[in-house]
């Protein structure tokens, strides 16, 4: 006897023209994706195991490699870094949109959320680079904004060398960027709002659900999707991050911005050692996959 709460699954058949259309139309953004994304990768952890310099032939050392990265105390102090701006970084990247994309949601106005979206989004079109000279500037201790501001207000015991100071360096780097409002964060975040069913809400303000209570209770748990997805983008772009450090304080002071991804770009091309510059490559590429898996089974258990 056939149980009528069983759930039946949906068989849906193809026909042989179907499927080689798509095939078809799947195979070149494969081969580019095979060519250009996941050939350079194999090559990358394949280049872990040799010892070269870019120039001569590839020399066999085995695991080599590895046993000098993890034995490397720049590299330890990389790690510790990286760490450091990651806490601090990704919180910032996940709490500032959400509250931007809260506020702009709950106004009344449709014009006023349209125009509100427009001016957090336009900074999108701002290169990065110029985002990084601006606040190197701010930053400079002598003639930058930050410091003059601060003596204007006669508050000259807070002037800082802001990227010269072992203490300070991290955390501001981590400030770049301020008020820290991502327009593609704000975006995905107010789409995910935006998804919410109007009965939902209507329900809730007729029940007394409104304000904090309601941001708590129908908003958040209802964007946890959104939230997932920007962990993981954050994530792996601090780890990844090599420009900001590069650009601002060449890994300075002494090794205290180093990160491991400034540390294979030195490698690779100031010091020649590109079987050293891969091997740091797969160890973050190991090490991003790993928090990646861990933050997707976490939201998981939370849904």
């Amino acid at each position: 006897m056939v149980n009528p709460a069983a759930p039946h699954k949906l068989k849906v058949r193809y026909n042989k023209r179907e499927v080689l259309t798509a095939i078809l139309f799947l195979v070149p953004t494969m081969v580019i994706l095979l060519g250009f994304s996941y050939y350079p990768a194999f090559e990358a952890i394949k280049g872990s195991f040799f010892e070269w310099d870019g120039f001569n032939d590839p020399e066999w050392v085995g695991f080599e490699n590895y046993v000098k990265l993890f034995s490397d105390p720049v590299f330890q102090i990389s790690l510790k870094n990286v760490l450091k701006w990651s806490a601090g970084s990704i919180v910032i990247q996940l709490v500032a949109p959400l509250i931007g994309a809260l506020l702009i949601f709950n106004l009344k106005s449709r014009r006023a959320q349209y125009w509100y979206r427009v001016i957090f989004v336009l900074p999108m079109v701002v290169p990065s680079i110029v985002t990084i000279q601006i606040w190197t500037f701010i930053y400079e201790p002598t003639i930058g904004l930050l410091n003059n501001l601060l003596k204007a207000l006669n508050a000259e015991f807070l002037v800082r060398n802001w990227l010269g100071e072992s203490a300070l360096v991290i955390p501001s780097l981590i400030f770049i960027g301020f008020p820290w409002i991502s327009g593609l964060n704000l975006l995905i975040y107010y789409a995910g709002l935006q998804d919410i069913s109007t009965d939902v809400l209507e329900y809730a303000e007729l029940d007394g659900c409104v304000g904090w209570k309601r941001v708590t209770k129908i908003e958040l748990p209802l964007i946890l999707g959104q939230v997932k997805l920007l962990l993981i983008l954050a994530l792996v772009g601090t780890l990844q991050n090599v420009t900001v450090p590069l650009l601002m304080t060449n890994g300075g002071p002494g090794y205290d911005s180093y990160v491991p991804g400034l540390y294979m770009y030195f490698q690779a091309f100031r010091l020649g050692n590109y079987g050293m510059a891969n091997t740091i490559a797969t160890v973050m590429f190991v090490i991003i996959m790993t928090l990646t898996i861990i933050s997707t089974r976490m939201k998981s258990k939370l849904s």
